[in-house]
């Protein structure tokens, strides 16, 4: 493969079909390897289904939440969830927009971590609720009693930002799959699946008109996604900001949180790239080429957070107010250096093996710092929300903060959920854009 061009150059569209298609009407090997992933991830399932109808029956009071720590491990988890959603946006919307055309082997199942992950957020807030089965009282639809939602609480505006990122990144999905839809049906054998595929595809033709039209509203619909990438995690980052708690009260925290949230967003997109690699064989698709530039966003993306790390840090103490030095301490040195440390050294210490482009080319160095820097970004949500909660403007009313098994099991039960509808996905949709990479093939060959 030359340098520079992101595929090879005797892979014909024939074959980008058969790879592509063939994952999903004939899976390699013999499918006990996907029913085992689909059946461990489904007990996870079963567990978050066990966590939600316990807490559904004794209340909220099963989780380790309290007075001052009121907000615990959900709301860490619903900051994680979106940050991980983030990269899926960024690489679909803002690089189709710049025309970075090597995101088309990386877009699709990097949209479906979105949807996934988004979701796997939004359950937190409705949970937390305390009476969730009156979630729709935030909605401001039209009803006799005339009472609306109050538009000042951040709940609200929770709301729509979870409800505008979902509809428009699955509207974003779907729009770019209905091609690759009318492939499958023209592909399949069945009678079952070309009836399932060709309601997908919505009566595609491949004619110019149709590619016309497709194209339009496409780009149209990245440019709606393309201010969501900024505007919903910042907004999330807001509703800290303006809150009057040490720890929290800083100007850098939306800069902060969305370029981790893409951080550790790029992060999850390398393993879910190197899992389907290894299991769908799309080393022609997902080249080695595509895992060096996604190893310098990482990169890029870890040393912008590492200036967030510096910069918060540094105002905490410039400030010379005692309460903010004292929540810095607790994270340095105090009850919370371990998940403070593990921040640090998990998202910054591994990625410096990336500033070598052989090792962004090899896969289990890459699958480990990427890795290294989910978990690492889970520890730096944890690290951020509790310890600027247990510690704030009233000592008489400090207080530590510890996760009861329920928040623990309603966690790894979502992580098994999002392993569950991954695979799935996998399973019976194109995880790779065929339309898409064939249109790269074309022009990378005409240059």
């Amino acid at each position: 493969m030359a340098e520079g061009k992101s595929l090879p150059a005797d892979l014909s569209d024939r074959g980008v079909t058969a790879q592509i298609a063939g994952a999903v009407l004939h899976p390699p090997g013999s499918g006990w390897a996907w029913l085992a992933v689909l059946g461990a991830s489904g007990l996870l399932v079963a567990m978050l289904l066990v966590s939600i109808f316990w807490l559904f029956f004794k209340g909220v009071g099963v989780w380790g939440i309290n007075i001052p720590v009121n907000w615990g491990i959900a709301i860490s988890n619903t900051v994680w969830w979106i940050g991980i959603g983030h990269a899926g946006t960024f690489i679909s919307a803002v690089l189709l927009v710049t025309g970075q055309h090597w995101r088309n082997s990386l877009n699709r199942f990097a949209e479906a971590m979105t949807l996934l992950a988004a979701t796997c957020a939004a359950m937190y807030p409705v949970l937390h609720l305390g009476r969730p089965f009156y979630f729709y009282w935030v909605i401001p639809y039209p009803n006799v009693m005339h009472v609306w939602p109050q538009f000042r609480s951040p709940l609200e505006w929770d709301m729509f930002a979870f409800f505008t990122y979902l509809t428009v990144s699955l509207i974003f999905w779907y729009v770019g799959m209905i091609p690759d839809m009318a492939a499958l049906r023209d592909t399949a054998t069945g009678r079952r699946r070309q009836v399932v595929y060709g309601l997908m595809a919505l009566g595609w033709r491949g004619s110019a008109a149709h590619w016309a039209r497709w194209r339009r509203a496409y780009v149209i619909v990245a440019a709606i996604a393309v201010p969501l990438v900024v505007s919903v995690h910042s907004g999330v980052a807001l509703l800290f900001a303006v809150g009057p708690i040490p720890g929290w009260h800083s100007t850098i925290f939306p800069p902060y949180f969305v370029l981790g949230a893409v951080f550790s967003g790029f992060a999850v997109v390398v393993m879910l790239a190197i899992v389907l690699r290894a299991v769908f064989g799309f080393r022609d698709l997902i080249t080695d080429r595509h895992m060096d530039l996604l190893g310098q966003w990482l990169l890029a993306t870890g040393l912008m957070t590492s200036y967030g790390y510096v910069m918060d840090a540094f105002t905490a103490w410039y400030s010379a107010e005692p309460f903010e030095r004292g929540t810095l301490l607790d994270r340095v040195a105090g009850p919370y250096a371990l998940s403070y440390w593990s921040a640090v050294v998990l998202n910054f210490v591994p990625l410096q093996l990336l500033w070598l482009p052989w090792l962004r080319r090899t896969m289990p160095v890459m699958f480990a710092v990427a890795l290294a820097v989910t978990l690492g970004m889970w520890f730096e949500r944890y690290m951020l929300v509790e310890s600027a909660l247990s510690r704030d403007f009233l000592p008489s009313s400090w207080g530590p903060y510890v996760p009861s098994l329920w928040e623990w099991m309603l966690f790894f039960g979502l992580v098994g959920f999002f392993l569950f509808a991954f695979t799935l996905f996998v399973r019976f949709l194109p995880a790779v854009p065929i339309a898409e990479v064939k249109e790269v093939l074309h022009e990378e060959r005409e240059e």
